[in-house]
């Protein structure tokens, strides 16, 4: 029987990352019901460690320290593999956060094990596996391993967060983790951030708004108007809360030297050479629903489309309800209807 446990950072307040709460319940799934230790590293783990004990977690094993508070690799790793070690987890699960991301394989390299990424789904019948998306989320895998200790990074949205409650607390262990000069010569100078207003990317958002090339086309007037659709787009954002995405055509017209969106980048593409996110809803607006776009929202749940053509791929069993509307209009109606609920 494999031991299982959680391994993650704490954020900088101290708290767990949704993400994590997230990978619980997936080792909790591996354990088959056998009690879940977690590992916990950060500049304070106090009040995450309190959380887990209302999540069932029975033990935690903890490195905290000022060193351990800056998201850096030399520190990040060695705390992870002292972590593990200590535990003598034989498959460990963590949560694929950027900072967990960075250093998984080396700590599988430091523990001699093995380490696998983008996991969306685990199961315990006949042993410990993983399923993934392979070839750009077009093929569905599922994978077993000999090697010990196994590493599972799991894609944040791809399970529910284990529920807390006020439980007892758990046992607390204390782990020395040795850093060496060099692991600490990485420093943290400052953060530059966009502000709230400029922050289309949004993963926690309940509703995936997507924007495809025809908001930059010509319009019923014979003219492109993309300024009003920067204004509409970015008001509709603010008042819904809601993340931005784009077919790779709207990103793409910046290198042909086309009129672009200019809050609009690469990184909100959604497709097959883009992300594909996982939002309860989704709304894709001036897109034609074509099979490489759509890839991106295969865990989308819900989804819905505009467009004036409805003969395009969105109408081929692509999307939930298609409306066949002027983008401009719905969503110009939608803002006022948001702005009359403030």
């Amino acid at each position: 029987m494999d031991n299982v446990l959680l391994l993650a950072h704490t954020e900088p307040d101290g708290s767990l990352p949704r993400a994590a709460l997230e990978a619980l319940a997936a080792a909790k799934v591996l354990s088959g019901g056998a009690p879940v230790a977690a590992a916990l590293f950060g500049a304070s783990v106090d009040a995450a460690a309190l959380a887990l004990g209302g999540a069932g977690v029975s033990k935690v094993l903890s490195a905290q320290g000022d060193e351990l508070g800056q998201p850096r690799y030399g520190s990040d790793a060695a705390a992870a593999a002292a972590l593990v070690r200590a535990s003598g987890a034989t498959v460990v699960v963590a949560p694929a956060t950027s900072r967990m991301a960075r250093v998984a394989a080396g700590v599988a390299q430091r523990l001699g094990g093995r380490v696998d990424t983008h996991v969306t789904q685990v199961s315990a019948d006949g042993g410990p596996a993983a399923t993934r998306w392979y070839y750009r989320q077009r093929i569905e895998g599922r994978i077993r391993r000999k090697e010990r200790p196994w590493l599972l990074l799991v894609d944040p949205g791809a399970h529910p967060a284990a529920a807390t409650s006020d439980g007892p607390p758990p046992a607390v262990e204390r782990v020395a983790v040795d850093l060496p000069a060099e692991a600490l010569r990485t420093r943290v100078s400052g953060l530059k951030a966009p502000s709230s207003g400029e922050q289309t990317i949004r993963p926690d958002a309940k509703l995936l708004f997507v924007a495809g090339a025809g908001w930059t086309k010509k319009q019923p007037d014979g003219k492109p108007h993309p300024e009003r659709a920067e204004e509409l787009i970015l008001g509709f954002l603010r008042a819904s809360g809601a993340s931005l995405g784009s077919s790779k055509s709207l990103v793409d017209q910046a290198g042909e030297g086309q009129k672009v969106l200019a809050f609009m980048s690469h990184l909100n593409q959604v497709g097959q050479t883009g992300a594909t996110p996982r939002h309860p809803k989704g709304l894709s607006t001036c897109c034609h629903g074509e099979e490489p776009h759509v890839v991106g929202w295969r865990f989308v749940n819900q989804r819905r489309a505009v467009n004036l053509d409805p003969g395009c791929g969105w109408a081929r069993g692509k999307a939930d309800v298609l409306y066949v509307a002027d983008a401009f209009q719905v969503v110009e109606r939608l803002n006022a209807l948001l702005a009359a609920k403030k």
